[in-house]
């Protein structure tokens, strides 16, 4: 095996394919990247048995081929030490990789390439074309209130429903829920309707590139995604995703609408304080046009913040976790947002007010509930 490669390109695509390495003493094959070299191009390979990562690369001056395995995290650190144009990797007889270039040469020992774990094939039970756009858009929109753990393992991933012209992610921690939903102007004739780990949907989001189409396809508690080079398999979540839209409420007695920004600025203020307190604060919000964020006497300081905006029906108050808020507020992108309940212990519901200057078509829906804490 023998191969030349721009070093700057072989750098970015190392750094996309170590996100599915792990660092298992138990399983040291799965610290290591599977390199296959064809007559045209080069496969590299990484797979830690719930996520794993397939990179396809033409740009490459292919001498000789053959297939190895190679520690993924000394490969890159060294890779990206080098400076010059070009880097060269050849296969030795004493079960080593020369790896060199015009300033330096080392000699890292190989495994065999039959040792790598394979990657499982996917039953093509459905089969779907969406845009990456769409996709990372819908991770960003709801990841943050997806669960961490194991105590409810349907929780720790994003629920996405495909159908017809309507693609819709969800997520929840108990805590909170989100729901971000695209309607497209295409009809989608295969339905979808499965459970991505979380871990899977931040890898997506971080390689996926918003300029190609993605094909996924899914069976057999697998999926898959491709595109133009990357293929990335992941397993599905089992189990039932719970039926979160009664939680969304119908109804309120109050409701402020407010500038995002202002919030997310008096929040960040308020968070130096109630970080003591595990981000406890109380949102006053009176019909006076105010709206008042304090936190509880710490160690530090006694702090509030008051915002001037409109307010609907009566006064009210409810205890929230700041950094909840802050984290949802940080996902729209509208200028205003509205925040209203029913009483201070019902779901806090937060969703985007649309900007009266964009006139573009509306095809996007987001909406967000935060339970309110008892205190």
């Amino acid at each position: 095996m023998k191969f030349s490669i721009a070093t700057e390109k072989f750098k970015k695509w190392l750094d996309i394919v170590n996100h599915a390495t792990a660092n298992i003493s138990t399983t040291p094959i799965l610290e290591n990247i599977l390199i296959r070299v064809n007559e045209h191009s080069v496969i590299l390979t990484s797979n830690n048995l719930e996520l794993a990562i397939e990179y396809f690369i033409e740009d490459v001056n292919v001498e000789k081929t053959g297939s190895f395995c190679l520690p993924s995290k000394l490969i890159s650190n060294y890779i990206s030490l080098v400076n010059d144009d070009e880097i060269k990797l050849e296969l030795l007889n004493d079960n080593s990789v020369k790896i060199s270039n015009w300033s330096s040469v080392i000699k890292v020992k190989w495994i065999e390439a039959s040792e790598f774990p394979l990657i499982p094939n996917v039953k093509e039970e459905v089969s779907l074309i969406i845009p990456a756009k769409i996709i990372k858009k819908s991770i960003d929109k709801t990841l943050f209130s997806s669960a961490e753990g194991n105590i409810r393992p349907t929780l720790a991933g994003i629920y996405v429903n495909i159908e017809n012209n309507e693609i819709v992610f969800a997520s929840t921690d108990t805590y909170r829920l989100s729901e971000y939903k695209t309607v497209i102007n295409w009809e989608i004739k295969n339905n979808f309707s499965q459970i991505i780990p979380s871990k899977t949907c931040n890898q997506i989001r971080s390689i996926l590139s918003e300029s190609y189409d993605v094909k996924i396809v899914s069976g057999d508690n697998q999926i898959a995604f491709f595109t133009e080079n990357i293929n990335i398999y992941s397993r599905l979540l089992n189990g039932k995703f719970p039926e979160y839209l009664p939680f969304f409420p119908s109804t309120y007695t109050i409701k402020a609408e407010i500038n995002r920004t202002d919030l997310i600025q008096a929040l960040r203020k308020v968070n130096l304080i109630s970080k003591e307190k595990d981000y406890y604060i109380k949102m006053s919000l009176s019909t006076s046009r105010w709206i008042e964020l304090e936190t509880t006497e710490t160690q530090i300081w006694e702090w509030d913040v008051t915002l001037v905006w409109a307010v609907e029906w009566v006064d009210n108050a409810v205890w929230i976790n700041s950094n909840f808020l802050l984290e949802v507020l940080s996902v729209i992108e509208t200028t205003h947002v509205s925040i209203s309940f029913e009483t201070p212990r019902s779901a806090i519901t937060i969703s985007p007010i649309d900007d009266p200057e964009n006139k573009s078509e509306k095809n996007e829906f987001f909406r967000h509930i935060l339970m309110p804490l008892r205190i």
